[in-house]
């Protein structure tokens, strides 16, 4: 994983050419498969009773960037995606793997129409960053997802419709997104930004019981195989291999993707590492990983 500073800097971008629409972002990867990257639309996330809010993060998988959810403890105030919007702008996420070019802006103020349409307005300085234009596309896709996927799993919308975002900047259109991508037009989930694979529990320094635990996550493959990897990691860091395995993700048409492990571990330090498993039986395809403990 290539760490946050090679993408970008504190300052701000002079105005480039190459601008694109939000609506039509130019990293869109359709198909079952593109330059040997999977197709990879998420499902939108399904009403849950829990005050924790999904954010989605950046990372980087092989050669490939994709978007990457965490579950992150939101407090009361505001609305369910002025919360999880919050967080993606202001803090960093649990997994050091992964960043956001997001700066904590003055205003930042959502509202959901009838219509499915979640209309996000922030002040300018949360574009207060220089990054390339793949990762400003990538960027403006993680408030997308994060929008949308806090309005779904708050049940604000009706998740069996499109639901899009419409980003305005003190309240106009027209805005150029850290001067790559022009806002202003409502705006789909886009396929190609998710990753193929990710963990969904445990999450990064997650500290376990010892006895079962269940690791957990999704594949953009249903029925696929998975790669699992367990490293336990001792007081230098010196991570060993201690178990592994292979899984079927479900094929089940009401959770595509999902799986779950159960293993029985010991007190200590642990990582997991998750991959896909490719036609030709490759494995460690769009790996991710998750460090967490048992006690």
């Amino acid at each position: 994983m290539l760490p946050a500073a090679l993408f970008m800097s504190a300052c701000v971008a002079n105005p480039q050419t190459g601008i694109t629409n939000s609506s039509s972002p130019s990293q869109v990867i359709t198909g079952p498969e593109a330059a040997g990257v999977p197709s990879t639309s998420t499902p939108l996330e399904t009403t849950q009773a829990s005050n924790k809010a999904p954010v989605y993060w950046i990372g980087r998988s092989n050669e490939h960037i994709f978007l990457y959810r965490e579950f992150r403890d939101v407090s009361e105030q505001d609305n369910p995606v002025t919360r999880a919007l919050r967080v993606m702008m202001s803090e960093k996420p649990l997994d050091p793997d992964f960043f956001s070019p997001w700066q904590n802006p003055k205003k930042l103020a959502t509202s959901v129409s009838g219509k499915n349409v979640i209309t996000v307005d922030v002040s300018p300085d949360a574009f207060n960053s220089n990054v390339d234009a793949d990762t400003a596309e990538r960027a403006i896709q993680q408030l997308v997802y994060t929008a949308t996927a806090a309005a779904a799993s708050s049940g604000l919308i009706d998740s069996g419709q499109q639901i899009q975002v419409v980003m305005l900047v003190d309240g106009r259109t027209d805005f150029v997104a850290f001067n790559y991508v022009r806002l202003g037009s409502p705006t789909s989930r886009a396929p190609g930004m998710a990753a193929p694979v990710w963990i969904v529990s445990p999450q990064e320094g997650a500290s376990m019981v010892e006895g079962p635990v269940t690791i957990s996550g999704r594949s953009t493959i249903p029925g696929g195989k998975i790669h699992w990897e367990i490293l336990r990691v001792d007081g230098e860091k010196t991570k060993t291999p201690y178990l592994n395995g292979n899984a079927v993700s479900s094929a089940n048409a009401l959770s595509p993707g999902t799986f779950d492990l159960s293993l029985s571990l010991g007190p200590g330090s642990y990582e997991v590492r998750v991959s896909q498993i490719d036609a030709a039986n490759t494995v460690g395809r769009y790996a991710d990983t998750r460090g967490f403990t048992v006690s």
